[in-house]
């Protein structure tokens, strides 16, 4: 099955792949709708993180990826509402100007927007459904 996962700085040395931290746990978002994926990064853009990219992937490969790195994974279905975490990592393991060559997760900074942008985000979402 092909799904969509947000990437920063895609197909470079520097490749990062978005996921949300759970207690000490990360989890890697699959999206089967690429608009569920576009909306999801317009909301990671809001809240001042790089510009991401959404790229259609083999779920396998997801999977695959996230065994190896010791990570979770959630499949969101069509509808599913997604949103980013409200408060955010403060250290992310990915370095956005970096030239490393692994691929590393990227998390937030430590910048949040506004409590009411949130809010108007999320019914602007629920409107969509």
């Amino acid at each position: 099955m092909r799904v969509y996962i947000l990437l920063f700085n895609a197909r470079t040395n520097n490749e990062g792949i978005h996921t949300i931290q759970i207690g000490d746990r990360q989890k890697v978002l699959m999206f089967q709708e690429e608009d569920d994926a576009t909306r999801f990064a317009i909301m990671l853009e809001a809240q001042d993180f790089p510009e991401p990219t959404v790229e259609e992937i083999d779920s396998e490969e997801v999977k695959a990826f996230c065994e190896k790195a010791d990570y979770d994974s959630e499949l969101i279905e069509p509808g599913q509402l997604a949103l980013p975490p409200e408060k955010n990592v403060e250290q992310t393991d990915w370095d956005q100007e970096s030239e490393g060559s692994s691929v590393a997760d990227a998390k937030s900074d430590s910048k949040t927007m506004a409590q009411n942008e949130l809010e108007r985000i999320r019914q602007q979402l629920e409107g969509l459904l």
